[in-house]
C-alpha cells in the first residue's frame, strides 16, 4: 500500500526513555499503522495492519514475548 506520509504527525510511547531506540508510528490511518525508525527519521517506513499493530501491543502488555 502506497501512502503518503509527507507531514505526517510521528508518535513514540512515553515509555521510550532517551536511549535513542525507539520506535515511532504514525496513529493518523484508521486502517493501517506506519512504523518507523526514530534514529532515522528520514528512512523508510514500515505499514502493518490496525488489526495486526493492536495484535502486537496486546501481545507486548500480556508478556507474550517476554520482557520487552
Amino acid at each position: 500500500m502506497d501512502i503518503d506520509l509527507t507531514g505526517a504527525r510521528w508518535v513514540k510511547s512515553l515509555h521510550s526513555g532517551n536511549g535513542g531506540n525507539c520506535v515511532e508510528v504514525c496513529p493518523d490511518f484508521a486502517t493501517v499503522v506506519p512504523v518507523r525508525d526514530s534514529k532515522d527519521p528520514e528512512g523508510p517506513a514500515l505499514t502493518v495492519s490496525a488489526e495486526a499493530f493492536a495484535s502486537f501491543v496486546a501481545g507486548i502488555k500480556a508478556g507474550d514475548f517476554g520482557r520487552v
